[in-house]
C-alpha cells in the first residue's frame, strides 16, 4: 500500500490581527504577555512604555500601554524575559525572571511608583503560574523535561503521557507485525481526556502535523524524533479555544529551538547490545542479534548578534534486531499426502505452492499432521531525521522565522515463512514560515505558511527470499511477490 499526502497548507496566509484594547487570543506558535499598568492607589496609567526584552536573544518588543492601562505583547517566543516599564513621573521599573510559555496567555499586572525616570527599580518575581485569560486546561512539557528525561528511542511525544487525563494505547500493533499498525498510522497514539487518537491535533510552530491517517506523528518505527530540537511542548486536555480547530480531542502543541546569543552545541550516542539481553524462551541456544545506535549532533548560535539566529539538530537510527519466528507448517508426512485420517493424493497443481512452506525443524504437534518451524529473522531500520531554524529580525517591526523538518525511515523483515523480504518506509517533510509586522504598539499582524507532506509504502516486497517466490505464475496479485500475504492456515483435511 503506498499512501501520499500533502495535508492542508496550514494557516496559509491567514492574517491574525491583534488589538490592544480588547483581551486577546495567544498565537498557537508563542505566547501572550498582557496586563494592566497602574500606580499604587490602583489608578491605571495609560502611554507607558513598555519594553519586552528576550534573555537569550537580546530581541526587544516595544509596546504601550493605551487609555486603560492595558498593554498585550502577542506571539513572544518561550523563554526568560526581563520587562522595563517606564512613564514620566513614576520610576522605572525593571521586572526579571519572567518565563514565557509555549501557546501561554499570560497576564502580568505592574504597579509603579512615583518617582524620576532616572530612578530605577528592580524586581525579580514571576508571573503568575494561573493563566487568567484563558480557560483552556493543559500544562507545559519544559525544555528540561523535554531533553533530560530518559526515552526509550527519544521520542518527545511520548511525554505527553505525563500530563493529567493523557494515556497512551497500549493495544496498539508493533510496526514489525505487517500492514496493521501502517494502515492506522505508524505515530504515537495516546487518548486525550478519553478521545480517539485521531481526535486530536499536533502542531509544530502552529501548522498541524497530523499524519496521513490524522493520528499522531511518527516514522515507520513508531517514534517521533527531535528531541534537542523541540524548544517545549503544551497539552491541552480540555477546552481549547477556536483558534486551534480541527479537533475534538486534545492539542499536542510544540515549538522548535531557535538559536541564541550564546553558540551551543553537542554531540551523542546511545548504544544497545544484545551481549546483555536474557534468551527468549523460543530462542535457540544462540541469542539473536540486536544492535542499536542513536546518534546525533546540534548546535545553535548567532549569525548576528541580536539579529539573526540558526539552530541546527540531526539524528540517526541504525538498528538490528534478531526476532524468533514460531511458525506451524505441515509435517513431512502431510506434505507426502500422508494425513492422520488417511492417505490423499496430492493435487500437482497444489503441490508447488507447497514449497512455500519450509520444513519443520521442530516437533510434531496435535495429530502428527503439523510441525513446529523456527527461524531467527533480522528486522533492520536505518532512520536520518534533520530540523534547521533560522530566526531573523529586520527591523525593529518585522521579525521572520522558518523551520525544515525532515525524517526519512526505512524498515526491512521477512515474513513469517521466511518466503519475503516485507519493507515499509515513512518519508516526512515539514515546512514553517512566519512574519510578524508591528504596525503599532496596539496591532500585531502574524503571516504564517505551513507544508505538512507525509510519504508511506507500507509492507511491500522488497526481494524474493525463497525462489519460488520470484515465479509470477504463483503469484496471486500481478506484478507481486508470491503468494501475497495472509498465507492460508495448513489444517488437517483430505481436502488437502
Amino acid at each position: 500500500m503506498k499512501i501520499s499526502r500533502i495535508a492542508a497548507i496550514s494557516s496559509a496566509l491567514a492574517v491574525l490581527v491583534l488589538t490592544a484594547s480588547l483581551p486577546v487570543h495567544a498565537q498557537v506558535a508563542g505566547g501572550t504577555l498582557s496586563g494592566t499598568v497602574s500606580d499604587k492607589s490602583g489608578a491605571v496609567i495609560a502611554g507607558v512604555q513598555i519594553s519586552i526584552k528576550n534573555v537569550a536573544t537580546g530581541l526587544v518588543r516595544n509596546i504601550d500601554t493605551d487609555t486603560a492601562g492595558f498593554y498585550t505583547a502577542p506571539n513572544l517566543l518561550p523563554g526568560n524575559y526581563e520587562i522595563s516599564v517606564s512613564a514620566r513621573g513614576f520610576a522605572t521599573q525593571v521586572q526579571t525572571g519572567i518565563t514565557l510559555e509555549v501557546g501561554a496567555q499570560q497576564v502580568l499586572n505592574i504597579t509603579m511608583r512615583v518617582g524620576q525616570v532616572a530612578e530605577t527599580v528592580v524586581v525579580t518575581a514571576e508571573a503568575p503560574e494561573v493563566q487568567l485569560a484563558t480557560s483552556s486546561i493543559g500544562a507545559v512539557v519544559n525544555s528540561t523535561t523535554v531533553r533530560e528525561l530518559p526515552l526509550n528511542g527519544r521520542s518527545w511525544t511520548d511525554l505527553a503521557t505525563l500530563q493529567p487525563g493523557v494515556g497512551a494505547v497500549q493495544t496498539q500493533a508493533s510496526y514489525a507485525t505487517g500492514g496493521l499498525r501502517g494502515n492506522r498510522g505508524f505515530g504515537n497514539q495516546i487518548s486525550v481526556a478519553g478521545a480517539r487518537p485521531q481526535q486530536n491535533n499536533y502542531r509544530l510552530d502552529g501548522i498541524s502535523i497530523n499524519d496521513y491517517a490524522n493520528g499522531g506523528p511518527g516514522s515507520v518505527i513508531g517514534g517521533n524524533l527531535g528531541v534537542d530540537a523541540i524548544q517545549e511542548f503544551s497539552v491541552l486536555t480540555s477546552n481549547p479555544s477556536a483558534e486551534y480547530g480541527r479537533t475534538s480531542g486534545g492539542v499536542v502543541n510544540a515549538i522548535t529551538r531557535s538559536g541564541t546569543n550564546q553558540f551551543h552545541g553537542g554531540t551523542y550516542e546511545f548504544l544497545r547490545n544484545s551481549a546483555l539481553d536474557a534468551r527468549n524462551f523460543f530462542d535457540a541456544s544462540r541469542i539473536p542479534a540486536f544492535k542499536r545506535n542513536q546518534f546525533g549532533v546540534l548546535a545553535g548560535g548567532p549569525i548576528r548578534k541580536d539579529k539573526t539566529f540558526i539552530f541546527g539538530d540531526y539524528e540517526g537510527i541504525r538498528q538490528s534486531k534478531g526476532i524468533t519466528y514460531v511458525d506451524t507448517v505441515p509435517s513431512l508426512a502431510a506434505r507426502m499426502g500422508n494425513l492422520s485420517t488417511g492417505t490423499v493424493t496430492v493435487d500437482p497443481a497444489a503441490a508447488k505452492y507447497l514449497g512455500f512452506y519450509p520444513l519443520p525443524n521442530g516437533p510434531l504437534i496435535g495429530n502428527g499432521d503439523r510441525a513446529i518451524f523456527t527461524f531467527a529473522g533480522q528486522q533492520v531500520v536505518n532512520e536520518n531525521f534533520f530540523t534547521l531554524r533560522a530566526d531573523h529580525r529586520i527591523s525593529e517591526k518585522d521579525s521572520l522565522f522558518g523551520t525544515y523538518e525532515f525524517d526519512d525511515t526505512s524498515f526491512t523483515s521477512p515474513d513469517k515463512l521466511d518466503n519475503v523480504l516485507l519493507g515499509s518506509r515513512t518519508k516526512r517533510q515539514i515546512a514553517v514560515l512566519e512574519e510578524d509586522h508591528i504596525f503599532s504598539p496596539s496591532l500585531v499582524n502574524s503571516l504564517r505558511f505551513g507544508f505538512n507532506r507525509d510519504r508511506v509504502d507500507n509492507d511491500q516486497g522488497v526481494k524474493a527470499i525463497n525462489p519460488l517466490a520470484a515465479d509470477p505464475s504463483l503469484a496471486a496479485v500481478p506484478g507481486k511477490f508470491a503468494p501475497t500475504w495472509p498465507y492460508p492456515a495448513f489444517r488437517s483435511s483430505p481436502e488437502v
